[in-house]
């Protein structure tokens, strides 16, 4: 499912900014918020910023979040992901294959109590990442990314 403006998908989305730290709500955001640059998370290295979408549920995903790494510096994703167990297999061929780079890491661990895949993986390794993009189209990056992964777990049934 594509849509024509990337801009339309994330505008009735709720956006927080949060306190890395205590998780104190600092700020719920209107959608314009997603025109500042990405690099804005550089410069409030204490902030991450959560998003709810209804698109989500087609990428089996409740909520996303997206901070700096304090250590590495990259802009990591941090989602629950709604598949069972048993796409374990299916999951991690797919990031695999499509985070770039070399030794890639990131962290996936399957929640039994909440039957979801805890997601954590670096933003920059993604295909068409770039430092100059802004903090929608980063989002739009991250859904392209997990709609493909969403499309592999369907194949893979």
């Amino acid at each position: 499912m594509k849509v024509k403006d990337a801009a339309l998908r994330f505008s009735d989305a709720y956006i927080e900014r949060s306190d890395k730290e205590s998780e104190e709500l600092l700020a719920e955001e209107s959608n314009d918020f997603l025109k500042q640059p990405l690099d804005y998370l550089k410069t409030h290295k204490n902030e991450f910023i959560y998003l709810e979408s209804k698109w989500f549920e087609l990428i089996n995903v409740e909520t996303i979040s997206l901070e700096v790494d304090d250590v590495f510096g990259t802009y990591d994703v941090m989602l629950g992901l709604k598949l069972q167990k048993k796409f374990g297999p299916v999951i991690k061929t797919y990031v695999n294959s499509a985070l770039n780079g070399e030794s890639v890491k990131y962290n996936l661990l399957f929640s039994g109590d909440e039957g979801v895949w805890n997601f954590n993986f670096p933003l920059n390794h993604v295909e068409g990442f770039h430092e100059d993009l802004s903090i929608g189209e980063a989002f739009q990056l991250i859904y392209s990314f997990l709609f493909t992964l969403a499309e592999a777990a369907e194949e893979g049934k």
